[in-house]
């Protein structure tokens, strides 16, 4: 899965992608967008997690590009499909949806060598109230990241803001896992930290391309991973929620390569 890169490295080994590179992720991210748009009409009780990547296995190829979680350390599907207290790298299996149930849906497209990868969540059927606020918060989170990602800031800056503003609602920011640079690879420096110090860490550059896609928990921060080696849980089994967008730094801000094309990027805007 990895690949080559392009343009020049920081001293933290942070590629900056050129101007036309733009170009590239983001047809790849809309694609990645425009999956879990597709996908969302599909959410409901009784329909297992494998339809679900089955569907979502199709679309991408059907529109010329592919999965790049196929055959990726021996990951067999083309998404990750996270119930409940899964924390992320859910496998899809025959498990069928309940009413009430929450889900983080996870993509990551290739397209002409570029990966735009995302994820949201969905719901199915009445949510409790506590489940709705889980992904309020978490979405609510992301996008105070998203406001930190300008040149001259720092990626500390971008996981303090998160985790204050997650601790706040009383809930906790996930520690074992972050996002990550991408572009022509699938993972590369840097390790995108949801939480942590203002003013630490490598100074945000023009030309830079990673993802933000904090977990946030009802409960304690603290994850284990199953003996299938992939999902990860929350070990106090409280719910856990994730959102996530590819962004590239531009010379006053930011891109988001990910946004919906149909705005569904919330699970309550596909009402």
């Amino acid at each position: 899965m990895r690949g080559q890169t392009q343009g020049r490295l920081t001293k933290d080994g942070i590629t900056l992608h050129d101007p036309s590179d733009f170009e590239g992720m983001r047809a790849s991210c809309q694609l990645a967008a425009r999956t879990l748009d597709m996908i969302g009409e599909h959410v409901k009780p009784g329909v297992s997690t494998l339809e679900l990547d089955t569907l979502i296995h199709e679309y991408i190829e059907a529109n010329g590009a592919t999965s790049a979680t196929v055959g990726y350390r021996g990951y067999q599907h083309a998404s990750c499909i996270s119930l409940n207290h899964v924390v992320c790298h859910g496998i899809p299996s025959d498990k069928r949806i309940k009413d009430g149930d929450i889900l983080n849906i996870d993509v990551t497209c290739i397209l002409d060598g570029w990966f735009g990868d995302t994820s949201r969540m969905y719901k199915a059927g009445k949510l409790a109230r506590r489940s709705e606020r889980l992904i309020e918060v978490t979405h609510e989170s992301l996008f105070q990241g998203i406001e930190q990602v300008k040149p001259g800031n720092t990626f500390g800056d971008i996981g303090a803001a998160i985790q204050r503003y997650v601790e706040k609602q009383r809930m906790s920011v996930v520690r074992d896992f972050c996002g990550h640079g991408l572009g022509r690879v699938f993972h590369s420096a840097p390790n995108v930290l949801h939480y942590g110090r203002w003013g630490t860490g490598p100074v945000l550059e023009p030309g830079m391309f990673f993802t933000i896609e904090p977990m946030v928990n009802l409960g304690r921060p603290d994850t284990k991973v199953l003996a299938d080696d992939w999902t990860a849980v929350t070990r106090d089994r409280s719910l856990s929620a994730q959102f996530e967008h590819s962004i590239g730094v531009t010379e006053d801000g930011c891109e988001i390569f990910t946004l919906s094309p149909a705005n569904k990027f919330h699970p309550t805007w596909t009402d």
